[in-house]
């Protein structure tokens, strides 16, 4: 069974306050296998043994929206494909923000041309399969670009987090698996 991530979008911002066990106890419902959660942004690392990710991540964004009565968008991914992305060279420290978007799926060729052209010498975008690399030389929060921005660009649902919250995931969790 793979060790996966679910990244859950929006989850103790606005007002959509969780808890951890009750989000636990919403993927233990789903029979979902060694449940843990991971900072209280909404990290929740588990094993499954699902052969269809998306069916999946819908499994998910049901039973959560049955359990807290809102939306919440899901993107899981595996332990290996976060390292993958966290390997990226682009990832080397010397950008002041290093930070993965983590889309429903790639972006279509019309999505992709839109981010590209988003891209400045400051802010620079790549993209990884279904992951927006994203560094820049000043802070997250100094920037123009938010996760509304970057969605209305590639026209698909996403989720961020930092390179660092990734790495410690890794670190945590890499060993359990």
């Amino acid at each position: 069974m793979p060790r996966s991530v679910a990244f859950l979008r929006a989850v103790n911002v606005g007002g959509r306050t969780v808890k951890m066990e009750a989000l636990r106890a919403a993927f233990e419902a789903l029979a979902l296998d060694r449940v843990q959660t991971f900072i209280a942004s909404g990290n929740v690392i588990f094993d499954h043994k699902a052969r269809d990710v998306a069916a999946l991540e819908r499994k998910i964004e049901a039973q959560l929206q049955k359990a807290f009565g809102f939306e919440v968008d899901t993107f899981v991914r595996t332990l290996d494909e976060i390292a993958a992305v966290v390997a990226h060279p682009t990832f080397d420290g010397s950008a002041t923000t290093e930070v993965v978007g983590f889309l429903r799926a790639a972006p279509d060729a019309a999505g992709a041309k839109a981010m590209r052209a988003m891209a400045t010498d400051v802010d620079r975008l790549q993209l990884h399969g279904r992951e927006l690399i994203w560094t820049s030389d000043q802070r997250q929060s100094d920037s123009v670009f938010s996760n509304a921005a970057f969605e209305r660009a590639l026209k698909v649902r996403s989720t961020f987090r930092s390179v660092s919250t990734l790495r410690k995931l890794l670190d945590k969790h890499r060993e359990e698996a």
